[in-house]
């Protein structure tokens, strides 16, 4: 069997580059087909001088001659594209596309490849949260394989019976599922800190090696609201049957319980190429780079409540995922919005909340349509986005 064709949508984060890594180990599996930037033309190119894909894309369509310059002084014959269209394109002539574009710009090239049949692995959650709805019944009626990246979601699909598939009902016996939170870096902060926090202290994950804009989010909580939709979506639990819980160590990602009082968890260190190397193989393993756990060293599994008080963000998508209609997207979309401004320095760190909050409070009431196309997706975010940057200055 010849290897598959792999596109990574968002090459350059740290997803793609532990996706590249991966696929470096399996090349009789694996052919790195083609790879996407946003704006980073040079690491684009350092990748492709790597992995010599057939296809590269800047989503920056003004950066398309730079792009096509260095691949033709690299000596490559990598074609260059640009635009958010040749995205969409390559997206549905892959065989495999790893969609790791951050944010709301990931939608259309995520449900591209699903629209397409293909076999898509789904590390960019907000595309999800947005238009989750959409993106199962495109991928039921064209038969696309749904995977999930995310660390907890698939570490749930590991632990759901064999014959789990994402989009479809759940097997019986099942109760709940757990997922487990770090706390972040400001766990233990006293919350009249808040206030202060500043950017480099917010994206100095204790545990992860993430981007600034999930780092931000880990910080806030606001990553395990995402996720709590996130997996209503994937596996069509209620959102009374997710529960979250505090787990310092991020070694067990998340557990299933069953109706038989079993748990069952997966277990890991905290390294992205774990639940990748999963998701490439699946349904066989494949070596991800990283070490199993060192049973002997001594360790501990410490679990807490959450605190509402200090991450309501949590409560927030509860309440989001229980209105249903275009909550989640508007959800999704104000959080961005804060965590840009906040990085910015526009926005305090524990004012990101209540933004959310603020502009989830004005979709109530703001007739905004049923969001089950794409067209009314963007719409709805638009609003979201728009709004919440007329709220920043109140707050």
């Amino acid at each position: 069997m010849s290897p598959t064709r792999l596109l990574v949508l968002g090459a350059t984060g740290s997803v793609g580059r532990s996706t590249l890594d991966v696929a470096a180990r399996h090349p009789h599996h694996i052919t790195v087909w083609g790879l996407s930037a946003h704006r980073d033309v040079e690491g684009l190119l350092r990748l492709c001088e790597t992995f010599k894909p057939a296809h590269a894309v800047i989503a920056d369509a003004s950066l398309h001659a730079a792009l096509q310059d260095g691949l033709q002084q690299a000596g490559l014959v990598t074609e260059a594209h640009a635009g958010m269209a040749a995205l969409d394109a390559l997206a549905a002539e892959a065989d495999q596309v790893m969609a790791a574009i951050t944010g709301a710009a990931g939608l259309s090239s995520t449900l591209a490849a699903l629209k397409a049949g293909k076999r898509v692995l789904i590390a960019n959650k907000e595309p999800l949260v947005m238009a989750g709805r959409l993106m199962m019944a495109t991928a039921a009626q064209s038969g696309a394989v749904v995977l999930p990246i995310d660390s907890e979601h698939n570490a749930i699909f590991q632990c759901l019976p064999p014959a789990t598939r994402c989009g479809t009902p759940l097997a019986k016996g099942i109760a709940r599922i757990i997922l487990t939170a770090s706390g972040g870096p400001f766990r233990e902060t006293p919350l009249a800190a808040l206030a202060a926090v500043t950017p480099e202290q917010a994206v100095r994950h204790p545990n992860w090696n993430m981007g600034r804009k999930i780092s931000v989010d880990s910080a806030t909580m606001m990553n395990k609201g995402l996720e709590l939709i996130e997996a209503a979506v994937l596996y069509g639990l209620a959102e009374s049957q997710i529960e979250v819980v505090i787990h310092p160590e991020s070694i067990i990602h998340s557990m299933v319980e069953y109706d038989d009082g079993s748990t069952l968890a997966q277990l890991g260190n905290p390294d992205m190429r774990v639940p990748i190397a999963h998701a490439l193989a699946w349904p066989e393993r494949w070596v991800s780079g990283v070490a199993g756990l060192d049973w002997t060293a001594q360790r501990q599994f410490r679990f807490e409540p959450l605190d509402a008080q200090r991450f309501p963000a949590v409560g927030l998508a509860r309440a989001a995922l229980k209105a249903a209609g275009h909550a989640s997207n508007v959800f999704n979309a104000a959080n961005e919005v804060a965590v840009a401004a906040f990085l910015a320095g526009r926005l305090r760190f524990d004012r990101i909340t209540p933004l959310v909050e603020t502009v989830l409070a004005q979709a109530a009431g703001a007739g905004l349509a049923e969001a089950d196309e794409l067209e009314a997706v963007l719409a709805v975010d638009g609003w979201a986005r728009r709004t919440a940057e007329a709220t920043l200055n109140t707050l």
